[in-house]
């Protein structure tokens, strides 16, 4: 999971990019993509994936490793070919305008407000699991959703994070190799014991066979956590315009972290469904470690007699997921501020304190990752949400480098996109198929969200001074709501999540999916802007990222 940014809207003025510093080396740039990977996804991911799937789950692991590659090496392309920071959002805003670039940018805020309350919900949802919490503070109702203590203590996190943004303790979120040394240590030191002390290879047939739930089920494991874990490799990206050698080091740190992150998953999924109680299985696996204990590892370790490594993950439990939230609650804030500077949300937004923190924006972080916990109370109802969110911002990429091929073929590309003409299409359908696997109700509530983004938008353009922004390029974001729109029909008539119908049988659904995907993508390619005005973006300046240098903020 990554911080990222808004597109820029001021054509012909000096790319803010070449002020940034440029410091950082290959291992920095892949412990900051590695770091971003590994997160509260690890806590719970293999748990979800596994009463889903059963012992199939590891397919889910590979299949969205392969997916993601084919994303993270498009999004290598467009990092070497354009290094430049917030790379996310400015990529559709290069092909297709500033409407393009102001969606994938309110999709960002979207995934980056509700980082904070779900790494809050898998740290308490570890905490409840121990024997302590049980006797005295339960936290959780038996289906895994937050109770009234639990909602209390979850507020009080929420406000700790906000206080510390308003404080502008910027150091305390500052990346560096000891944490992300000790993220990926820990589950590391998890697999290894638990394979080493309690490890029954009978569990992978146990339970209805390898795979009880065939393959509906390997599909419908990758929105409930797996997807989620493995995602943040952008991170390298968004700092292209800080890289010492961005176009050597960007696609190499970005392939390094996806292939240690997914080798760490998929270690942690063996090591999971090996050190679980076969008794546990006979039944099958919808509570392959008991009813209401939503701390995976920390029962598998009391249960083999490791209560050590058990006091080091429920440790882990609240350090890593406690970091990431206290820099996404400060992401959101960079988020909201910059998406106020482009005058695209209101400009109160940008309002600072002498700290150099702009409150407005970390209250509305606040107040809307409050808000999440209601409709939302618990990891896995939130965790397809997210996962929505993201492959809709990853879903900009392909389309965006396809356009930017086609429309700049001369332009130095230090690493080029193996077999593009294939794979550029490949990922527009990948991540379809994640938005369309997490299910009909994630989909029509990012879809709202979006419209009401839309709407907000739309105010504050009319709103401004210069109402005939020249860079806005209707025509080229004329397919953004055909292809949102027609995924949340997809989804309505499919075969996942709440809500949906069964209209479309299982099997076609995908190749539905597949078809459409297809049209968009080649229709969207046919609507990117001209050489000139991608020229005038590239060049453009981006002055709400000189401010957010200047913030006082996590991220």
């Amino acid at each position: 999971m990554a911080q990222t940014s808004v597109a820029p809207s001021s054509p012909g003025a000096r790319a803010v990019s070449r002020d940034l510093r440029r410091s950082i080396g290959f291992w920095g740039l892949t412990f900051i993509s590695l770091g971003s990977i590994i997160g509260s996804g690890w806590l719970l991911g293999a748990l979800f994936a596994a009463e889903a799937a059963g012992p199939a789950s590891l397919i889910s692991w590979v299949l969205a490793a392969c997916m993601l590659m084919v994303l993270a090496l498009i999004h290598a392309e467009l990092g070497t070919s354009y290094p430049v920071a917030g790379g996310t959002a400015r990529f559709p805003y290069f092909a297709f305008g500033t409407l393009a670039g102001f969606t994938a940018g309110w999709a960002a805020y979207l995934q980056a407000v509700t980082i904070a309350p779900i790494e809050v919900e898998a740290s308490i949802s570890y905490l409840d699991s121990t024997h302590w919490a049980q006797e005295h503070l339960v936290l959780l109702h038996p289906n895994g959703t937050l109770n009234a203590a639990g909602l209390l203590v979850a507020t009080v996190a929420m406000l700790l994070f906000t206080i510390i943004n308003l404080l502008g303790a910027k150091l305390l979120s500052d990346s560096n190799t000891a944490v992300v040394i000790w993220k990926a240590a820990v589950p590391v030191l998890a697999v290894i014991v638990i394979i080493t002390l309690q490890f029954h290879g009978s569990n992978f047939t146990a339970g209805g066979g390898f795979a009880p739930y065939g393959a509906h089920g390997i599909f419908a494991a990758l929105p409930l956590g797996v997807v989620f874990a493995l995602q943040g490799f952008e991170q390298a990206v968004q700092m292209g315009g800080e890289a010492r050698n961005p176009q050597k080091d960007i696609s190499r740190a970005i392939i390094t972290a996806m292939l240690i992150g997914a080798a760490i998953y998929i270690a942690l999924e063996i090591a999971f469904i090996g050190g679980l109680a076969p008794s546990n299985l006979v039944h099958g696996w919808a509570n392959p470690i008991g009813e209401g204990d939503f701390g995976p590892y920390y029962t598998i370790a009391i249960a083999a007699g490791a209560g050590w490594l058990a006091t080091i993950l429920l440790i882990d439990a609240v350090i890593s997921p406690g970091g990431t939230g206290l820099i996404y609650l400060g992401t959101s804030a960079r988020l909201s501020y910059a998406l106020g500077e482009e005058e695209v949300l209101p400009d109160r937004l940008t309002h600072t304190n002498k700290r150099g923190v702009p409150w407005y924006s970390v209250l509305l972080a606040f107040v809307i990752g409050e808000l999440v916990f209601l409709p939302f109370p618990s990891w896995s109802s939130l965790v397809a949400l997210v996962t929505g969110a993201t492959a809709i911002m990853y879903a900009f990429a392909p389309v965006s480098l396809a356009a930017l091929q086609r429309q700049e073929p001369d332009r130095p590309r230090p690493y080029r996109l193996p077999y593009p003409k294939l794979l550029n299409p490949i990922g527009f359908i990948a991540a379809n198929l994640i938005i369309y696997w997490g299910g009909f109700e994630a989909m029509w509530k990012l879809l709202t969200a979006i419209f009401i983004g839309r709407v907000v938008f739309e105010i504050a353009l009319r709103r401004s001074k210069d109402v005939r922004r020249s860079d806005i390029d209707w025509r080229a974001a004329s397919w953004i709501w055909p292809w949102l729109i027609g995924m949340t029909i997809i989804g309505l008539l499919g075969q996942y999540g709440n809500g949906a119908h069964l209209a479309i049988g299982e099997w076609w659904d995908l190749a539905t999916v597949v078809i459409f995907s297809l049209v968009i993508f080649y229709y969207a390619v046919s609507l990117a802007m001209e050489p000139e005005k991608i020229d005038a973006a590239i060049k453009s300046d981006e002055r709400q990222l000189e401010h957010l240098e200047e913030l006082n903020l996590p991220g």
